[in-house]
């Protein structure tokens, strides 16, 4: 069903995307990537494309987005948005500083639409981005947006997945966008880079769970929604492995020898190759020592 509303972004304004595409996205082919729009509940839907989940509610009084993919879609993009609904597009907020996330910021920033996120992704951004893809509105705490009749929470998380990572939570709709904290599709990322950490990641997790009850989605930054039981089962799954983990380093074990006890051996069934997340895990148990 289409919204219609007062105020729309120019259809001019789509031919942004054939600006020059971010370094994160320069080496990547998207002649063939669709976008899908799923509908999540009442006027909240997911955007599947190429990159992270992104999450919009739609109303009378516009539009929120949160993440943005990559440059190269950002047409795509918008023309999946205005199948939906013709409302301006008032704010984007970043869940964390990846390129997958946060790739069409300059094209919307170029529009004039605010790009919302949490300090620490504006002062990662500015060290690899044009002054268009910066967040011109930042937080160091929760902030609430009162639009289309409800409450959209911004709320911080610990750093898990990065430092700067946030969850949106539609209160009205008890519907959680939780960036890439939570995936379905794969074991956890730390991004040790970008100061994320296990002890986080758990704690994040945690305080998602708590912010559910049986009836709240979850959208993930990868997968499809879930529920609190997902995220309950997901944060298990990581404080399984590091207790497993820290044994192994508590043991004497090398990197290889971690890798050989398969820590990860009944999970990978449903999250795949665990080499990456098993080896930021030993990483920061072991010290640093690989």
């Amino acid at each position: 069903m289409r919204t219609r509303l007062a105020a729309a972004v120019p259809v001019a304004a789509l031919a942004l995307a054939a600006l020059v595409p971010p370094v994160a996205s320069a080496q990547q082919n998207f002649d063939d990537v669709q976008i899908i729009a799923h509908p999540v509940t009442g006027g909240i839907y997911y955007l599947e494309g190429r990159g992270g989940n992104i999450v919009i509610t739609v109303g009378e009084d516009g539009v929120v987005m949160v993440d943005d993919q990559f440059a190269p879609l950002t047409d795509r993009i918008l023309a999946a948005i205005r199948e939906i609904s013709d409302g301006e597009i008032r704010f984007v907020i970043n869940t964390h500083v990846h390129g997958d996330h946060t790739g069409g910021n300059e094209n919307l920033g170029r529009m004039g639409i605010l790009i919302l996120a949490r300090d620490e992704v504006r002062v990662r951004l500015a060290e690899q981005s044009p002054k268009d893809a910066l967040p011109v509105l930042t937080y160091s705490g929760p902030i609430t947006i009162h639009l289309n009749g409800g409450e959209v929470y911004v709320g911080v998380l610990p750093p898990g997945h990065t430092d700067g990572d946030s969850f949106i939570h539609f209160r009205d709709d008890d519907v959680v966008a939780v960036g890439d904290v939570f995936r379905t599709v794969a074991f956890p990322v730390i991004d040790l880079g970008n100061g994320g950490t296990l002890d986080g990641t758990i704690d994040a997790l945690a305080m998602l769970a708590g912010l559910g009850g049986p009836d709240t989605r979850y959208v993930p930054g990868h997968g499809v929604v879930s529920s609190r039981e997902d995220i309950v089962e997901f944060r298990d799954m990581v404080m399984t492995v590091k207790d497993r983990v820290t044994a192994l380093v508590a043991d004497g074990a090398s990197f290889n020898e971690m890798m050989e006890a398969r820590p990860t051996r009944e999970f990978e069934a449903k999250w795949g190759d665990p080499e990456r997340f098993l080896t930021a895990v030993y990483e920061e148990l072991s010290g640093g020592g690989m």
